[in-house]
């Protein structure tokens, strides 16, 4: 009888802990990208076709829409974004939709804290809507995805395809004013990795070039004593000068440049270098 209690309570106990576990028929995802400078996250649940015609059907046209499955989608910016001439503050936002056949609405929503849609809607609470034109898919996405895609220093867009359909919505991020206040901040009291980082940044964004210029010899001036020009600086230093319009000059800073990089055995510097020399030596 003690044995029979005992073995009882043994499987009550594995009963009050035992789990089952079973796929999610529309599993999680989590989406992150940097963008510039600024973060951006998406939380979705991921349902499939399965055979059933999505737009006009399953999810109608003209309706309000979670935007995927299970809980409202979930967006995040950690700056604020421009999205069609108008600013999104950061923060985390529900992301809605109303398809229709020629144009799908595009809602960020302050409230978060939905199982699909508001059981109220709130007009209050959008934040921002906007209106873009969904483009037809030669090949069908079976599950519903959300990504962030088409890649800019300045922008990025927001891709929700499924079935035949893709919208895509173009946001842009304040990268040149954050690298510009970060850049004013550092040249207080610059290091040669400050000047360096401003030059290439001002390069690449077709900033000052003057300036970049500036930042570069000044980067190349303040080396430690005795200690020889990188290949990477020189390389830089020849590009804003080629940009600049001084070929002869981007010619003799690239001609350092592959000697230095000779030197280091780096032979995408050499390739490159000797690709500019050619490049510029020809106009």
């Amino acid at each position: 009888m003690k044995k029979l209690i005992v073995s009882v309570a043994l499987l009550l106990a594995m009963a009050a802990t035992a789990q089952i576990r079973t796929p999610q028929a529309s599993p999680t995802a989590v989406v992150e990208q940097t963008v510039g400078l600024t973060e951006v996250k998406v939380e979705y649940s991921r349902p499939s076709a399965k055979g059933r015609a999505v737009y006009g059907e399953l999810v109608p046209f003209g309706r309000m829409w979670r935007t995927g499955a299970n809980n409202n989608t979930m967006i995040t910016f950690s700056q604020d974004v421009v999205i069609a001439g108008k600013t999104l503050p950061k923060g985390k936002y529900a992301l809605f939709t109303q398809p229709k056949a020629d144009s799908w609405d595009i809602i960020f929503y302050a409230d978060t804290n939905n199982w699909g849609l508001p059981e109220k809607y709130d007009d209050k609470k959008e934040v921002l809507r906007t209106s873009v034109k969904p483009e037809f898919l030669s090949r069908p996405v079976e599950t519903f995805t959300i990504g962030i895609n088409n890649l800019d220093i300045d922008y990025g867009h927001i891709e929700i395809a499924w079935e035949k359909t893709m919208v895509a919505l173009k946001f842009e991020v304040p990268t040149r004013k954050m690298a510009l206040a970060s850049i004013d901040a550092v040249m207080a009291g610059p290091t040669v990795n400050d000047y360096f980082a401003a030059a290439q940044y001002y390069y690449q964004s077709n900033g000052d070039q003057a300036k970049a210029l500036a930042w570069m010899n000044s980067a190349i001036a303040n080396l430690p004593k005795g200690q020889e020009v990188p290949f990477y600086f020189l390389r830089q230093k020849s590009l804003i000068q080629a940009k600049m319009g001084d070929k002869k000059g981007a010619i003799e800073t690239a001609k350092l440049s592959l000697a230095a990089s000779e030197k280091a055995n780096n032979a995408d510097y050499v390739k490159m270098n000797k690709d500019s020399i050619n490049e510029w030596s020809k106009k």
